[in-house]
């Protein structure tokens, strides 16, 4: 079975994804004054973290290239500022996921989701992890809906700074990530010009880069024996380290918050508005394992 943080993740993910994917917070970022869906993107995100320069930005998410995050940063901040950029994306992300959920706002089931999640988040160590210590720092809410959507947030962020160790740890460069990453799972390069502004000359250098450190084939095509144990050990670690933010939860709530979990998760990726198509693809299938 897999490890109690990577089914978590699992079903936190899509909770999450509202905010960037849904109509109600990009409809949001717009109305705010924000131009494109990247700047949107980079601005909401990096809110937390105040109106820091680009290159803050660039480190902190790791694998956008910088050219992409500095057309969004720091002009976003000339447009609106950084409480306005996550008040936007926050109250879309609440707008969507209360309308996913439909007649389950308002259970029993939901409100101890939302607690159990919300424990979890507000008490995962902070140290090394400086997006989510910025979110952190933001007030609670006790609403279960805005609680859950906050929480799967936190709990994100947490994994996705830890994750971030992990690939700095291991060598492994923001952008060979994504190489590094689809190679291992077979998801075509066609997402990642999508997703992450890379095209196949940027594609073609970064698995020759990881080829002649005999990490990737050479056929350019799938990882090497010795890059698949890299790869292995970068996801046990960013599990490992992730599964700290469970530490204030009793096995049995773990358990508990899993099983509650799973029909949340299952009716948002259900509307069909979180593309399986992507870096961090959710499918149906996933949940039910």
């Amino acid at each position: 079975m897999e490890p109690n943080a990577r089914r978590l993740w699992k079903l936190l993910e899509p909770i999450h994804s509202v905010g960037y994917f849904s109509p109600e917070p990009i409809a949001n970022l717009k109305e705010a004054g924000y131009r494109g869906y990247w700047m949107g993107y980079f601005a909401a995100r990096s809110a937390p973290l105040g109106p820091v320069p680009v290159e803050v930005v660039h480190a902190t998410f790791y694998n956008f290239a910088f050219a992409h995050v500095s057309r969004a940063i720091p002009d976003a901040w000339t447009y609106a500022p950084p409480e306005t950029a996550h008040e936007a994306r926050r109250s879309g992300a609440l707008a969507a996921l209360s309308r996913h959920l439909g007649d389950l706002v308002g259970t029993e089931e939901l409100a101890r989701a939302a607690a159990l999640a919300s424990r979890a988040a507000h008490g995962a160590p902070m140290e090394g992890r400086p997006l989510y210590a910025a979110l952190r720092s933001l007030p609670v809410d006790d609403d279960p809906v805005a609680q859950l959507w906050d929480a799967s947030t936190l709990l994100r962020e947490h994994r996705g700074d830890g994750h971030v160790a992990t690939l700095v740890a291991a060598g492994i460069g923001g952008r060979e990530s994504h190489v590094f990453h689809a190679l291992a799972n077979g998801i075509s390069p066609s997402v990642y010009a999508n997703t992450r502004n890379m095209h196949d000359s940027e594609w073609d250098t970064l698995a020759s880069d990881l080829r002649s450190r005999g990490l990737v084939a050479d056929d350019g095509l799938s990882l090497t024996d010795a890059g698949n144990a890299v790869k292995a050990e970068i996801e046990s670690r960013t599990d490992a380290l992730a599964g700290t933010a469970y530490a204030t939860l009793e096995a049995d709530e773990v358990e508990e918050l899993i099983t509650l979990l799973r029909p949340l998760a299952k009716a948002v990726v259900a509307s069909g508005e979180i593309p399986s198509s992507s870096p961090v693809g959710m499918k149906l299938d996933d949940l039910d394992r």
